[in-house]
Order: C-alpha cells, then sequence, then structure tokens
C-alpha cells in the first residue's frame, strides 16, 4: 500500500512537470568559424547558437549539431542542457568546398531544427593578420608607400585588405576606401598626407569572395610608423608680443614666435626684421634667430615657442616686425605685426565673460564698434604662454589648450586690426576649482595690548589656492570660548578689539572657496596686563603728586619761615641792646614811690644763667655743691658770674688792667634784677618794711622776653619767666647785707633757708605751698638802670 502511495505521487509531480514544460523552439543566430592557426586552417569548427524556448530540470532539452560535407559526409556533436556551443573535428580543413551547418534542439515533448547554414568552408574561415612595412620618399612628401605580406598562402585561400592610418598621437582613424583594396594586393602609396609628420598605419585582411558577408576580418596588424619627408613651409608663423612698462614713457616689447601651423618640416631658425613706422621705405636688416628642435618636435600638438627679439621703445614710437620661419627645404610666407604708438592704440573690446562648463573653458566678448580682422586670445599661468587665434566675426570662443585643474588663468583678448594689435582686457578664470591646500599663516603686527592686537597674514600662495579666495574667517579662542569673524578676501590684516587684560589667545584663520575650506597654522600671543605707558604715566603722577607735595611743603616753609624759626628757634633779645649796659652803681636809683606791684629792699645776688631755672625739691640738695663750684671757678668774683654756655672768662670786675671796656662789654652781658623781700602782687604792703634786693650778673645768655618787659610779664602773670626764677626765703637778720660784696654763699648756706618753687600762673592772693613763711620773697621784679660807665671793681 505505502509504495503504491509513493508511485502514484510521483506519478502526479511528473505529469505536473511534463505540463509545465514546452516542446524546443528552433534555435536561431547559429554561426561558425574556423580559426588559422600556423600557417593553415585548424580543421576544427566551433559553432555557437541562441537556444529559444522554456527549459525545466524534469525535462531537459538536448541539441545536436550537424555539419554535412559534400559527399554526404556527415560530422555530429551532442550535446546535454542549457549549452549552446560545441566544436565539431573535421580532421581536414575543406578548402574550397561547400559545407550544410545546422542544430536540433530535442526534449520528450518534441524537436526542432534550425536554419542551414550553406557556404564555402572559405567563408568560415578567420586568418592571422598581415606582417607590414612603410617607406617614405623624399621626392613625394606628402605620401608614404605601404607593403604587407599574406598571412596565409594564396592557394589555400585569396584574402582582400583594409587600410587605416593616422597621426602620431591622434585618436582620429582614416580610412582608405575598400574600393581601392578589393582586389588580391600587397602594396599600397598613401597620399596627401602632411609633409614632416609622423603617421601610425595598420592593415587587416579576410576572405575575397566577392560577398561582404563572407568570411571574418583578421586582427589589425601592429602598428607602424613612419615621418613623412619634409617640404616648405604652408603657413605663416604665429608672431606675438609680452608687453611691460620699462621706466617713464617707455615700454620693454618681447617678439615671440610659434612654428608655423604648416611648417612640413622641423624649423631650424626664423629670419626677423623690426622697422620704425616713420621711415618711408623698408631698409632694415635680417636677424637670424637660429632655433634648436627634435625630431619628435613636429609630432606634438602643442607648437613650442621661441623668443626672437626684446626692443624699448618710446611711448610715442611705433614698429612693425616681419618674421619668416626657415627649415631643410625653405621659407615660410612672411608674417606681419604692427605695434602703435601707446596713445594711439585700437579700442578694446568690453564685457568679457569666463565660464566654465562641461569640461570647457568659455570666453565670450562685445565687439568694439570697429571691423576686427581676428582675435588673439591669450592665457598664461605658472609662467607658461599660449595664445590661438579667431575669426573676427566672432565673439565667443572655447579654449583649446590643455587645460589643468585647480590653476588659476589670466586670460586676455586682443583685436587685431589688420595688423594692428589692440589694447587687450584682461580676466582671470579656472578651469575647475577646489579646496586650497593651505591654509594662511597668521601672525601680529607688532606687540599685543591690553584689550587690542593687530594681525596680518599672506595671502596663500597661487599655485596652492587652487580657487578664488571668496572669504576670511579669524578665529580667536580663550579658554572654552571660541569667536569667530569674517572679513573680505582682499583683506590681509585686521585688528580684533575687546580683549581681555593678561589673557592667552589662540588665533587661526580659514580660507574658503566656492569648493570647500582649510584652516591655518595657530598662533599664540599674550594680551599685555598693563598698556604701554601706563605703568610710567603712574610713577609718573606720583612722582609729580610727590613733587607737588614737596613744593607745596617747600613753599609753605618758605611762607612761614619766621612762623617756624620762632617754634624751633625761639628768638631771644640780645641783652646787649638792653638799657642795663649803660648803668653803673655810681649813680643810685631814684626813690621812687612805692607801687602796689613794687617792692624795696634791693639784695645782689651771684646767680649763674644755668641755676636760674626751678628747682624742684629733688635738686635741692645738690645746691651747696653748686654752691662750691662758684667758688672754685678761678676767675669768677663780685657780681659778675661765669657763663655755662662757654668757657671761663676773666670778670671785668676782677681785672686790674682795666682793658678795653668796648671788648669787656661786648663779651659780658650785665643784666639785674629786683627781688622783692615781701609782699605779694596786687597786695598792699605790710606794716613791716619791705626790702628790695638788687641782683646782678654777668652773663652771655641772652635776656628773655619777661625780663626786658617785666611790668607786662608781671600784671599779664605770664608763665614763661617765673617758672625759671627761684624763691627765696630770707633771713630777717641779714637785712643790711646789702652789698653784694658782703654776701657769701657759706654764710647763706649757714644763715639762709633756701626754698626752690615755681609760682602759680597768675596767682595773686594765695602764696605757694612752699613758701608760707612770713619772711617769704616774692618773684623777682626785673629792672635795668643805665650805667654811666661800665663796673668798679667791688
Amino acid at each position: 500500500m505505502v509504495s503504491a502511495a509513493v508511485l502514484h505521487l510521483w506519478v502526479l509531480a511528473w505529469l505536473a512537470s511534463v505540463l509545465a514544460a514546452d516542446r524546443p523552439e528552433k534555435p536561431k543566430n547559429l554561426s561558425c568559424i574556423a580559426v588559422q592557426e600556423s600557417e593553415t586552417i585548424s580543421s576544427n569548427i566551433k559553432c555557437q547558437w541562441e537556444a529559444v524556448g522554456h527549459q525545466t530540470e524534469a525535462v531537459p532539452t538536448n541539441y545536436t549539431l550537424f555539419i554535412r560535407q559534400t559527399g554526404d559526409k556527415i560530422y555530429t556533436a551532442s550535446i546535454l542542457g542549457p549549452v549552446n556551443k560545441t566544436t565539431v573535428d573535421l580532421n581536414l580543413f575543406p578548402h574550397h568546398m561547400e559545407l550544410e551547418i545546422w542544430v536540433v534542439a530535442q526534449n520528450e515533448l518534441g524537436k526542432e531544427e534550425s536554419e542551414h547554414l550553406i557556404k564555402l568552408a572559405n567563408c568560415f574561415v578567420k586568418t592571422k593578420p598581415p606582417s607590414v612595412a612603410v617607406i617614405s620618399e623624399a621626392v613625394f612628401p606628402t605620401s608614404l608607400v605601404m607593403s604587407w605580406n599574406s598571412s596565409i598562402d594564396k592557394r589555400y585561400l585569396e584574402t582582400i585588405y583594409e587600410i587605416r592610418f593616422c597621426p602620431l598621437g591622434s585618436q582620429k582613424w582614416f580610412y582608405v576606401p575598400l574600393a581601392d583594396t578589393s582586389r588580391y594586393i600587397q602594396s599600397f602609396r598613401l597620399q596627401n598626407l602632411q609633409p614632416d609628420t609622423v603617421y601610425v598605419t595598420q592593415v587587416r585582411c579576410k576572405y575575397n569572395n566577392n560577398n561582404k558577408h563572407c568570411g571574418y576580418w583578421s586582427d589589425w596588424s601592429s602598428n607602424v610608423t613612419e615621418r613623412t619627408p619634409e617640404d616648405l613651409p604652408k603657413s605663416k608663423p604665429d608672431v606675438w608680443i609680452i608687453t611691460s612698462e620699462e621706466g617713464l614713457n617707455k615700454r620693454q616689447i618681447e617678439f615671440i614666435c610659434k612654428d608655423p601651423e604648416f611648417s612640413n618640416g622641423r624649423i631650424r631658425r626664423f629670419n626677423i626684421t623690426i622697422e620704425k613706422q616713420k621711415d618711408s621705405i623698408r631698409n632694415g636688416t635680417w636677424e637670424i634667430i637660429p632655433v634648436n628642435r627634435s625630431l619628435t618636435d613636429g609630432s606634438s600638438s602643442k607648437k613650442q615657442i621661441t623668443p626672437l627679439k626684446t626692443i624699448t621703445l618710446d611711448d610715442e614710437e611705433s614698429v612693425t616686425v616681419y618674421v619668416t620661419a626657415i627649415n631643410s627645404v625653405g621659407a615660410s610666407p612672411q608674417a606681419k605685426l604692427i605695434i602703435s604708438r601707446k596713445t594711439r592704440e585700437p579700442p578694446a573690446v568690453e564685457k568679457t565673460e569666463v565660464q566654465s562648463h562641461n569640461g570647457q573653458l568659455f570666453l565670450s566678448w562685445k565687439p568694439p564698434n570697429r571691423t576686427v580682422s581676428e582675435y588673439v586670445v591669450e592665457w598664461v599661468s605658472d609662467g607658461e604662454r599660449n595664445w590661438q587665434r579667431e575669426n573676427g566675426k566672432k565673439n565667443y570662443t572655447a579654449i583649446k589648450g590643455d587645460l589643468k585643474q585647480f590653476v588659476q588663468y589670466r586670460i586676455s583678448v586682443y583685436p587685431i586690426y589688420g595688423k594692428l594689435v589692440g589694447k587687450p582686457v584682461l580676466e582671470r578664470a579656472y578651469f575647475e576649482q577646489g579646496v586650497p591646500s593651505q591654509g594662511p599663516i597668521v601672525n601680529l603686527s607688532g606687540d599685543p595690548g591690553c584689550y587690542t592686537a593687530k594681525l596680518e597674514w599672506d595671502e596663500i600662495p597661487l599655485i596652492k589656492r587652487r580657487g578664488f579666495i571668496t572669504n576670511y574667517t579669524i578665529y580667536y579662542r580663550s579658554g572654552t570660548e571660541t569667536r569667530g569673524i569674517t572679513v573680505p578676501a582682499n583683506t590681509t590684516s585686521y585688528t580684533l578689539t575687546s580683549l581681555s587684560r593678561n589673557t592667552k589667545y589662540d588665533i587661526w584663520i580659514k580660507a574658503s572657496t566656492i569648493r570647500g575650506s582649510v584652516n591655518g597654522s595657530n598662533h599664540s600671543f599674550t594680551t599685555l596686563k598693563y598698556a604701554p605707558g601706563e605703568i610710567e604715566g603712574i610713577v609718573v603722577g606720583v612722582s609729580l603728586g610727590f613733587l607737588f607735595v614737596v613744593l607745596m611743603t617747600m613753599l609753605l616753609c618758605f611762607c612761614k619761615k619766621d612762623v617756624i624759626k620762632d617754634n624751633f628757634w625761639p628768638q631771644i633779645p640780645n641783652p646787649g641792646d638792653s638799657t642795663i649796659g649803660n648803668w653803673s652803681p655810681d649813680y643810685p636809683l631814684k626813690a621812687e614811690a612805692p607801687r602796689e606791684n613794687c617792692l624795696s629792699g634791693i639784695s645782689v645776688l651771684n646767680v649763674d644763667v644755668c641755676d636760674a631755672k626751678c628747682v624742684f625739691e629733688e635738686d635741692k640738695a645738690s645746691l651747696p655743691l653748686k654752691k662750691d663750684k662758684y667758688l672754685s671757678e678761678e676767675h669768677s668774683s663780685g657780681i659778675g658770674g661765669s657763663s655755662c654756655m662757654s668757657s671761663p672768662r676773666q670778670s671785668v670786675s676782677d681785672s686790674d688792667e682795666g682793658g678795653d671796656m668796648a671788648d669787656t662789654t661786648a663779651s659780658t652781658i650785665q643784666y639785674s634784677s629786683v627781688v622783692a623781700s615781701s609782699g605779694y602782687k596786687g597786695q598792699n604792703p605790710s606794716s613791716l618794711p619791705q626790702q628790695s634786693i638788687f641782683s646782678r650778673s654777668e652773663s652771655t645768655q641772652p635776656l628773655l622776653d619777661c625780663e626786658e618787659n617785666h611790668d607786662t610779664m608781671v600784671q599779664e602773670g605770664s608763665r614763661q619767666c617765673f617758672l625759671r626764677q627761684p624763691c627765696f626765703t630770707h633771713n630777717a637778720g641779714n637785712e643790711n647785707a646789702t652789698d653784694s660784696n658782703d654776701f657769701n654763699p657759706l654764710e647763706m648756706k649757714q644763715q639762709e633757708v633756701l626754698d626752690f618753687c615755681p609760682l602759680e600762673e597768675d596767682t595773686e592772693h594765695t602764696a605757694p605751698a612752699d613758701c608760707q613763711s612770713d619772711d617769704w620773697i616774692p618773684a623777682p621784679v626785673s629792672s635795668y638802670m643805665p650805667q654811666l660807665g661800665g663796673y668798679r671793681p667791688q
């Protein structure tokens, strides 16, 4: 049961595949070929066809190739599957015999047979190409002679040939008509060629049966090159100029030249002559310009440029140049060019425009309002110069030179009026633009400031620019903050502002074209902490301020010098100017009525100026020592005493020689003071008799103001003098000792009780605390009496 079911399923699948398959269709496009091996044709014929119709794996289609030779001999070859080509071995190729070839396609549903090919066996042959040779003949500069040998013997196969040629370097082939080579030949002459031009030639062949569809062309033979002989140049040399300024009202003209378009040989030299237009007849001499051309220069499509001569012309001069080109055969026609005065140059073209389109560079212009014979379009780049001539009726052209990408060209258009050169118009263009290969290099111009920095950069070299710069973008960064500024393409410097003090910045510049941008190298700088001159300004300002203060102080000191002098060096009156200098004991004082503030009873004291000051309680114990000091002075006696401010001098009263009184009084200052024995200022005298003590001393110490104006000082109670005066308690028993000669310090020590107390300022009713004795003597009142003439010895 299982096997029957499996068989049933298999039958159903077979029926389905059969029903899905179709009958084979007739094979199409049957072709066969027999190739040449060595010197004969191979006995194997290769055939192929196009299989038509649907095929399946369940119902495959088988193909069988049949070749019937004369005599009903059939050669077959069978293949299975989708393969549509096979090879049949005929044992020996049957030249000049007819063959019948067909293909049969067959499967389980039927079979189909292709069309029969009935041809001579040679119609299925493809031979090897012939071997070619080419020679040139000097007497025929426009032709080359070709010859070749057939690759197969004529007895087996007669062939026909096809020839083609082209100038070296060209991609365009020229074919010789088949009618000229439709018979069995082994040589041919190429004509109407260019002299002194290298040509490349090739030949191929096939079976000749006067039937274009019979046989196969062989492959082309190897290239064979040959140069045609030289001939006279058939065209003029192409003369042009390069103009540049040469000082004031002068210009430099360089004449250059390209070989004639049809030079017909290798140019060996140029002949040139230059004539001034003011000459009525041609009297110029020809100058020979030799050139060195290699044999391969003529094969190049780019003509070489030869510099001829350079001259200097005034702007008001005009010249005509004539040039001929010479080869080994002869001279070319003469070329002529006129250089007019600069002030009378013909007008230029207008509205030029350059565009790149479809791999070409197109130039258009507006013609001037004059008849133009031709235009010269010149382009220059990287020191290379070339030009082309266009018809005077055109107003546009395409540059025919070999232009390069990313290279800037300077294109000029010159109108030519007859042979007179007009003014040029210049345009700059790129055949194709790209991204610059180098960015600008930025540097600082000078030192940066506190808030500004001037940047400078050079233009990118022309060879690395690779396009027109549209703009520059300046980037500067401090920390993480980056700012950008865009400037025009014609800018090469810029000043950054609003920078921060003492800050480091990184800067770079981006150059852009229509194709992209590129960044230049980085540069770093740090702004100043202080602007130039700022520190100097601060120092100068402080110095000027200090100088101003000093000057003001000096001016103030100068204006207030008396006040300052009085404060630091008080003015002490000169005792020599006092009236006491004229006082003498020979003339007694006049008795005056006692006044409230006057004291009676005068005693003479020998007081040292150094001790004429208030002595405090702690200094009283040292007083006897000072008195001993007084007695020990060798030259001190009488009413005079030595000055503590200078070395001891001899007193006038002790001198027995009686020197010059003027000299004595000049060195010794005499003064006296009156000391009241009792009483107070402003109080009535007591019932006790008041005695005044007169004290006189010799001293160099200047008197105090209070001593000169004692009345005022006593009345005002000034403290300046009273604080310097000693206060004495006089012994009543010594009332009669009024003469200074009877005064003895030792007795004073024994009989007197000395109390030193400063008087209170302006005290009237209260006695000092240390002077409560009834015998207390009040403060001395100074009094000066005129002296009649010096002192007498006492």
